[in-house]
């Protein structure tokens, strides 16, 4: 008999922003931008770097690159280790930049939440809008 994981489940939020995928790329990529709208990290657009992300709440999220197509995807593991189960993390957040006639349609998706994660998976589907929110205001001032 095969052992297969519990189904997992997926945030997913798709928003249009009126700036080119180059833009949004060095929003995503530079790690002084990153803090800016997500957390303090010592982030690398290299396939293999690992990095964390620190929350203000105290939480260090354990990470790793694992895709990197420039201005097009980006791919990287969210790894939350906890004693309890139902906060112990491991997901995968991927951000997939796609090109409209007025700026980037652009998809995130963090996969992995286990049924039994219902808090993460709802933390997880207001934080990314606060987030992706604060990224809205950091691509307005940025040149």
């Amino acid at each position: 008999m095969n052992e297969t994981s519990p189904e997992t489940r997926s945030v997913v939020i798709e928003r249009e922003f009126p700036h080119p995928p180059e833009k949004i790329w060095r929003a995503l990529t530079q790690p002084h931008l990153v803090e800016e709208w997500l957390m303090k990290n010592d982030f690398k657009p290299l396939v293999g770097h690992r990095f964390n992300l620190r929350g203000d709440w105290g939480g260090v999220l354990d990470c790793e690159v694992l895709a990197v197509e420039p201005n097009k995807r980006l791919t990287y593991t969210w790894n939350f280790a906890h004693d309890d189960a139902a906060y112990d993390l491991r997901s995968v957040v991927t951000f997939t930049l796609i090109p409209t006639s007025t700026g980037t349609q652009l998809r995130m998706e963090q996969s992995g939440f286990r049924p039994e994660q219902r808090q993460a998976y709802g933390g997880a589907k207001a934080g990314w809008q606060q987030f992706l929110a604060n990224l809205e205001r950091v691509l307005a001032q940025m040149d």
